[in-house]
């Protein structure tokens, strides 16, 4: 841990006794002399477990206690939403769509999460009214506006607008704003990212360099908070730079996985390291175990990302052993990576037109499972099959139940060999912040920890279950996993 997280950490537990009083928070609580008042009654523990579909799931706190009247969990902005309301404790820091669904019914609606801004299709949805909400409700996918930077190298325009608010106009600015329906990222494991959105916005301080990633990640959590507050919070003023430290060291402290598997029991018995504790002791430094021959001590890949159940190779308990086979499927059975942007193309690479590979291969951080370079790519979950030519693509993609979502058409960018190109597509991913035709539809490795309690996956929640995520990626990159395969890799991940 740096000294930097040292000191912030030890300035959180010197605050959370603050954190109850509201206004002491807003004046930067911490600063003064520590308070004599007893800790909160309704402090949650550290790794207190909650209900998955497959066993529980827990979060590991750096800092003990959690204070449930912390200013991760106040509302900062002018509606009486919190970062709380999309990142919860009951779903690995995430928010599952079957949540979504029972706390619309339990609040007839009126719950914070599905306020008009971006919690339903579009900001003209009426309260209560649930086909006005069915993206968050089914999919779990908040509405995100975004306008094009100056520069911008293509030409967007609406193929389909399911909702009539694929294009809204910013009242103050004036700007086109295009809408794209994505899955909130777990608010959990940050201090492993290498790129801090889906589409990599806020990390405008590289997330590369063991020398700068403290410092840097600090900025770039600063700048997204601040967004998410002024947007999704609906903010008026800016929060102060207290507000701001206490809720960085707050995120940064958490670490997110699953506790227990209903039928193998807790996930660290018989020798297995699985859970939330030891996850936030992983070693990790920008470029650890690139694939792509990027570590920066020099070190060669090695293809056994994930080692947590080891231990449970030839177990007499079937479930155990097969969350082992999984993990050992998920280190060695080999992809035919090919039409990947990012990736097949990427001159950096050699631009290979096939690599063959592993899951490991884009997922290579040890025993967390994100890319441990910032790289984004495309895999193909924007595309759409009545436009798709790939063979690969259409059948993975056939694999998923994807919602029904706007449908852009992006023309003006050429391929490498300066054939025009035509893209069709729900999500421009990370063009749509940058105006780059090399970015369109690259999206950025997520993590694949705590997975169980965060159903629906993918960046726009296309596939419903772990199940659909692993029939998608052996159809994808031509796994052709058998059946018995296809569930020791899904309880494989489910055990994450």
């Amino acid at each position: 841990m740096t000294i930097e997280r040292q000191r912030a950490f030890l300035v959180l537990a010197a605050g959370l006794l603050c954190f109850a009083a509201a206004t002491v928070v807003l004046q930067g609580c911490g600063g003064g002399a520590a308070s004599t008042a007893p800790p909160p009654s309704d402090l949650i523990p550290s790794l207190e477990p909650y209900t998955t579909p497959s066993g529980t799931v827990s979060t590991f706190s750096a800092t003990g206690s959690i204070d449930p009247n912390g200013v991760f969990f106040q509302a900062l902005g002018t509606n009486t939403r919190s970062c709380a309301s999309c990142h919860q404790l009951s779903q690995g820091m995430g928010l599952s769509a079957a949540n979504a669904q029972s706390v619309f019914a339990s609040s007839n609606g009126t719950d914070p999460l599905f306020l008009a801004v971006d919690g339903a299709n579009c900001p003209s949805a009426a309260s209560g009214d649930s086909a006005g909400h069915s993206l968050v409700l089914n999919n779990g996918l908040i509405r995100i506006a975004e306008s094009l930077p100056s520069g911008t190298q293509f030409n967007i325009s609406v193929a389909q607008d399911p909702y009539g608010c694929a294009t809204t106009t910013n009242a103050s600015s004036g700007q086109t704003m295009y809408s794209v329906y994505r899955r909130p990222l777990p608010a959990s494991s940050l201090t492993f990212l290498s790129d801090v959105m889906w589409d990599a916005r806020f990390s405008v301080s590289p997330l590369n360099s063991a020398s700068t990633l403290s410092a840097n990640l600090g900025s770039d959590l600063d700048a997204q908070a601040a967004n998410a507050i002024a947007t999704h919070e609906q903010g008026s003023t800016t929060p102060t730079a207290a507000q701001l430290s206490q809720l960085i060291s707050f995120e940064e402290g958490l670490y997110a996985a699953e506790a227990t598997d209903t039928q193998a029991g807790a996930l660290t018995a018989n020798g297995a390291t699985g859970g939330a504790a030891a996850l936030a002791t992983q070693t990790y430094y920008p470029g650890i175990n690139d694939a792509f021959g990027q570590d920066p001590t020099g070190a060669t890949f090695n293809p056994a990302v994930f080692t947590l159940f080891e231990a449970w190779e030839g177990s007499s308990n079937a479930a155990q052993a097969s969350i082992a086979r999984g993990e050992d499927l998920f280190n060695s059975a080999p992809m035919q990576i090919t039409d990947v942007p990012g990736l097949n193309d990427n001159p950096a690479l050699g631009s290979p037109a096939v690599i063959v590979g592993t899951c490991g291969t884009c997922h290579d951080a040890p025993n967390v499972g994100m890319h441990s370079l910032p790289l984004t790519f495309d895999i193909g979950t924007s595309h759409l099959v009545a436009s798709e030519t790939d063979a690969n693509i259409i059948a993975g993609l056939q694999a998923l139940t994807a919602p029904s979502l706007p449908i852009y058409q992006i023309t003006g960018c050429t391929n490498a060999s300066g054939n025009a190109v035509v893209y069709v597509t729900t999500d421009p991913g990370v063009a749509l912040a940058t105006g780059q035709c090399a970015d369109v539809n690259h999206i950025k490795v997520p993590a694949l920890r705590g997975l169980a309690g965060r159903a629906p996956y993918f960046h726009n929640g296309s596939a419903a279950n772990l199940g659909q995520v692993v029939q998608f990626y052996s159809s994808r990159f031509q796994m052709n996993l058998n059946p018995q395969q296809l569930v020791d890799l899904q309880n494989f991940l489910a055990a994450l």
